[in-house]
């Protein structure tokens, strides 16, 4: 399965995974949300800025995937605590994903920058930050 992933552009979230500073993916809600149970070890991440410019950069193999139980505030803030090191968040985003009661971590390998693809985004009247796409090639306007 391939996924689509919108990165925090303030957070240098792409150039941290480029520079092997970052290497894992966090999302997380008050409920169950997309990526949760949707990611699976082997899956292909293509990854675009969230600015608005719209166009995949680079892509990487799931690695691992951690989908959390339902958790206190407490219980999930130490959970992003303890990956810190493989998350690399600003402070902003510590804020944002700290205390959600479930979280999604991604850990990634085989990162490789690729030609800048657009994507056709009209199957997707609800955007998030995460898109399962099932295969890139459906999505892409022009494959190079």
């Amino acid at each position: 399965m391939d996924h689509i992933v919108y990165l925090d552009t303030k957070a240098k979230e792409l150039e941290k995974l480029k520079d092997g500073s970052k290497n894992m993916i966090i999302r997380g809600a008050t409920g169950r949300k997309i990526p949760y149970g949707r990611v699976h070890q082997g899956d292909c991440l293509y990854f675009i800025k969230n600015n608005a410019e719209g166009y995949i950069r680079a892509k990487a193999i799931v690695k691992s995937i951690f989908n959390s139980e339902k958790m206190d505030s407490e219980t999930s803030t130490k959970l992003v605590e303890d990956h810190s090191s493989k998350l690399n968040l600003s402070s902003q985003q510590h804020k944002k994903w700290a205390g959600k009661r479930y979280l999604v971590l991604i850990e990634t390998e085989q990162f490789e920058e690729i030609p800048h693809q657009t994507i056709d985004k009209s199957e997707y009247g609800n955007m998030d930050d995460w898109l399962p796409v099932e295969d890139i090639k459906n999505v892409i306007r022009e494959w190079n």
